[in-house]
């Protein structure tokens, strides 16, 4: 497996383990919330702090095919 620098080891865990703290989707793991979801706050714009941060991470892998990077970490 390829070796991440820690830093980015370390946020991928914690987007794994971070939940959703309202909405429809509350308390599903960010890491699982279906993509559409995560383009509509695209759309309308992130939450501010730690949470716009991290729902913009899940974005971009997600849009990017990137979530091979999460099946390690459900």
């Amino acid at each position: 497996m390829e070796q991440y620098p820690s830093n980015d080891h370390e946020q991928l865990l914690e987007l794994a383990t971070m939940r959703m703290p309202f909405g429809k989707y509350q308390g599903r793991r960010l890491i699982d919330l279906p993509e559409p979801y995560v383009v509509w706050f695209a759309g309308q714009g992130f939450p501010e702090g730690k949470l716009g941060t991290m729902l913009r991470a899940v974005y971009e892998i997600k849009v990017n095919g990137l979530e091979y990077l999460f099946d390690r970490l459900r």
